[in-house]
């Protein structure tokens, strides 16, 4: 697989990480980044070649628009036409996969990607939804660019993309909020900040393994813990008083709301 990423940033150096780990050539990895000191930066990390322009487009079978949102129309815009082999696979979030078939004259391969940030540490997980045209193959590319930094998931409709925005894409700052929220009520009961960080954290990537290590569901593993007049009990009865979960479903509605609205104002052409 030759490879082009448009875009040198965080997540496209995770994903030449990944792909470089997997057994990817850096000779079949190029980069079109306009800062000259990220594409020093990506040469000596990688071995791949990078500068402000992708000297052979027309050679690689996948180019990864890894561009910012608001620069995309104007990117592809300049591209070549694509070949109808190529795959263009975006990672760029709010943009939707008919805005990049269109800017593009129709090419019919494109796949969207809604990575995490996790994805930096080979722990991301990513939505992915393909345009009816994008074959099998391609659909296999895709996927194993993707999880080079974790793991995909596939949804049937580009409108569940917004879905696995507000889920996946914007959850690692909800997590983040929660263990926030759960140091500074430990400072706040007489841990030094350092032994609530660890607590904090450990307690998290604990429950998240065993969660993920049992077939039951996360009620069950929560009735587990909670002894009945006991500590957990009374901590969860705090959680309901608060209105703490339907609060998290209005979060994950809310950044919904505003993925589809991102994509209605990225997509239009003026």
């Amino acid at each position: 697989m030759k490879l082009a990423f448009i875009g040198g940033g965080n997540m496209a150096a995770a994903l030449i990480g990944g792909m470089v780990k997997q057994g990817i050539a850096a000779r079949d990895i190029e980069v079109a980044e306009i800062s000259p000191e990220r594409c020093a930066w990506l040469k000596q990390q990688f071995g791949v070649t990078a500068g402000e322009r992708i000297a052979d487009l027309k050679a690689a079978d996948v180019i990864v628009l890894a561009v910012k949102p608001q620069q995309m129309r104007e990117v592809l815009r300049g591209l070549p036409a694509p070949r109808l082999t190529q795959l263009m696979l975006s990672i760029a979030a709010g943009i939707r996969a008919k805005d990049i078939s269109r800017w593009l004259g129709g090419h019919p391969a494109v796949v969207r990607a809604m990575p995490n940030t996790p994805s930096l540490v080979g722990a991301g997980i990513a939505g992915l939804y393909a345009l009816p045209d994008v074959t099998r193959a391609q659909r296999a590319a895709a996927q194993q660019v993707m999880e080079a930094v974790g793991t995909a998931v596939w949804v049937d409709t580009e409108a569940q993309i917004d879905a696995v925005t507000a889920i996946s894409g914007s959850g690692p700052a909800y997590v983040f909020y929660f263990i926030e929220a759960l140091e500074e009520a430990a400072v706040e009961l007489g841990l030094n900040p350092l032994a609530a960080r660890r607590l904090v954290l450990h307690t998290f990537n604990g429950a998240a393994r065993l969660a993920m290590s049992e077939t039951v569901s996360p009620a069950e593993l929560r009735a587990r813990v909670t002894s009945k007049g006991g500590t957990t009990e009374q901590g969860l009865l705090a959680l309901d008083q608060g209105a703490v979960r339907q609060a998290i479903v209005r979060a994950a509605q809310a950044a919904a709301a505003r993925a589809h609205e991102m994509g209605e104002l990225f997509g239009q052409d003026q």
